[in-house]
């Protein structure tokens, strides 16, 4: 009797052995047909803005999926969080930065970032309640932007070409600073210590008789910068927006299958079509 349960045991065994690897077949079979590889995450998190970084990986989504990858986007109101999700994992990337915003993160924070492509560019435009024409603007008027300092040559480049202000000879736009402007007829008085996210509240309150506004945030409130803003910057500004990843992820397949879609045909159409050139693809 003993024997008979014994053979009974190693029969049973051996039968659920080859049904694991069974199983483990399935499983792999059904990962490459889903066109992932055997082993590897086929799962994207992307940390973005609400707008139009979402938007855009929304409309990503179908295109990834045909890929093999399924896109997972977690919505961040502010730029702090999204780069300090992807230092510690909680992101494979995220997409809601321009390249000087970008740079001046990696050196003060140290992440070991890279810059995996550039998506789209926003303009930068400053409204007002008050004013319809620049011709308008009242001496010692105020002018409010955000704390992010890297915004700030930007707007000071926007003040400069219409002939507001004028800075120091020397000093490189992309990082100059209130306090390298030398010239200002009008004397414009400067408030900067709203975080970018408060901008929009400050327009609809109308804090400053002119305020610079991103245009991720200007779009969630419906203004646009070529239709709405006072003044706007020119088309060729430097202030690309970019996915970031941590280094040595730009070269995985899940990443540069979110690149290819990001630069496709379809995702070029659809910021043209919805933006109308207040937000601009590159491909």
């Amino acid at each position: 009797m003993k024997k008979k349960f014994a053979a009974f045991g190693l029969l049973s065994a051996l039968v659920l052995g080859l049904a694991a690897c069974g199983g483990g077949s399935d499983e792999k079979a059904t990962k490459e047909s889903a066109g992932g590889k055997s082993g590897e995450d086929t799962t994207i998190i992307v940390g973005a803005s609400p707008t139009p970084h979402a938007e855009i990986l929304e409309e990503a989504k179908p295109l990834l999926k045909e890929k093999g990858f399924d896109l997972e986007i977690k919505v961040f109101d502010d730029y702090i969080l999204p780069n300090t999700a992807l230092e510690s994992k909680e992101l494979d990337a995220n997409y809601f930065q321009h390249i000087p915003y970008f740079e001046n993160a990696v050196e003060e924070n140290n992440f070991d970032f890279v810059n995996a492509g550039k998506v789209h560019i926003e303009l930068m435009a400053l409204y007002s309640q008050q004013l319809k024409d620049i011709k308008d603007l009242e001496e010692g008027a105020t002018v409010l932007t955000s704390n992010s300092e890297t915004d700030w040559g930007r707007i000071i480049t926007i003040l400069q070409d219409a002939g507001l202000v004028k800075v120091k000879d020397g000093v490189d736009l992309l990082t100059a600073t209130f306090d390298d402007i030398a010239e200002n007829p009008k004397n414009l008085k400067f408030k900067y210590d709203l975080d970018p996210g408060m901008m929009t509240s400050a327009y609809q309150n109308d804090e400053a008789a002119l305020i610079a506004i991103n245009a991720n945030f200007a779009n969630g409130i419906g203004l646009s910068p070529k239709e709405d803003g006072v003044l706007v910057e020119k088309d060729n500004s430097p202030y690309a927006n970019i996915v970031a990843v941590r280094t040595g992820d730009e070269k995985t397949e899940k990443i540069k299958a979110l690149m290819d879609v990001l630069h496709s045909e379809e995702i070029t159409s659809f910021i043209e079509e919805k933006w109308s050139g207040t937000i601009t693809p590159i491909q």
